[in-house]
């Protein structure tokens, strides 16, 4: 009897060592942007039940001398010496039924907080929209996984 409960034991640890992330955890990783006037690169992460995104990198990050810009339009006085550079501007994103919600994007560029929705249309493109009171009247943005 105590070799079947180990053996069943031993062939349970296994299972549960080989079960695949939750359906929301598809979303992380390194995502580019592919229609948008600002080429962004963000790497969105899990954090207890939310997910986060940092922005890696944007097209308009760099002041003409090469240096990277910094956080001048944000609302916090204390945050605007910062660099754009690994800010997390993606917070509070949830999987609900099959889709990212209750999000929020903060902008670097104009020091907005936007709402922030998002569906994974397969592994590789993610579409996040992005809008401020009703989503009618957002812009949607589509990223490829870079990795």
């Amino acid at each position: 009897m105590k070799k079947i409960f180990s053996l069943f034991t031993i062939l349970l640890l296994s299972t549960l060592s080989f079960a695949q992330a939750l359906p929301g955890d598809k979303i992380a990783g390194i995502w580019e942007s592919t229609n948008s006037d600002v080429v962004l690169k963000f790497e969105i992460y899990k954090s207890g039940d939310e997910f986060f995104g940092k922005l890696l990198w944007a097209s308009d990050m760099f002041n003409d001398d090469g240096s990277i810009k910094k956080d001048f339009n944000n609302p916090d006085k204390s945050l605007r010496n910062r660099f754009r550079k690994n800010i997390v501007n993606i917070t509070h994103l949830r999987f609900d039924d099959g889709e990212y919600v209750d999000g929020k994007l903060y902008n670097p560029a104009d020091g907005r907080t936007y709402s922030l929705t998002g569906k994974l249309k397969n592994l590789d493109e993610l579409e996040f929209r992005g809008y401020i009171g009703l989503s009618l009247f957002g812009r949607t943005i589509k990223f490829k996984r870079v990795q």
